[in-house]
């Protein structure tokens, strides 16, 4: 597999994944709902703008024109529901009933970097680690 079909696979599953996680803020926010940090101003709204976000970002990745623009918004994306993430873990808020506990929040912080490095790979702004030196 070259570089460039790497990318495009990794794009579209990233696209794939973002579709539907932003459908699921949209039809089913409770959950997401439950981990917004207090602090967050108006958290139903925020959350269905974070949904429309997220869809808007996985259809950008697919439009050659905005791809650049949205791997850019996606990558700022992961870093800012990066808060709720560890609210959800510090707190060990219960969402449906479960509460997940470290084997689930460990990975779960530790990749959010990698989302954040797979938006720009995925948009090629990025090739690392890759890339020619």
């Amino acid at each position: 597999m070259t570089l460039e079909q790497g990318r495009s696979a990794s794009r579209w599953l990233l696209a794939a994944a973002y579709l539907a996680a932003g459908v699921l803020h949209l039809l089913r926010p409770a959950p997401f709902l439950a981990i917004t940090p207090d602090w967050v101003p108006a958290p139903e709204a925020v959350i269905a703008l974070t949904g429309i976000a997220e869809i808007a970002g996985a259809v950008g990745l697919c439009v050659p024109p905005l791809r650049r623009a949205a791997g850019w918004g996606l990558a700022a994306y992961a870093v800012c529901v990066f808060p709720a993430n560890i609210h959800h873990a510090l707190d060990n808020v219960a969402v449906g009933g479960a509460v997940l506990g470290w084997g689930y929040h460990a990975p779960r912080l530790a990749l959010q970097p990698v989302l954040v490095w797979w938006a720009l790979f995925a948009a090629g702004i990025t090739s690392w680690p890759w890339r020619a030196r």
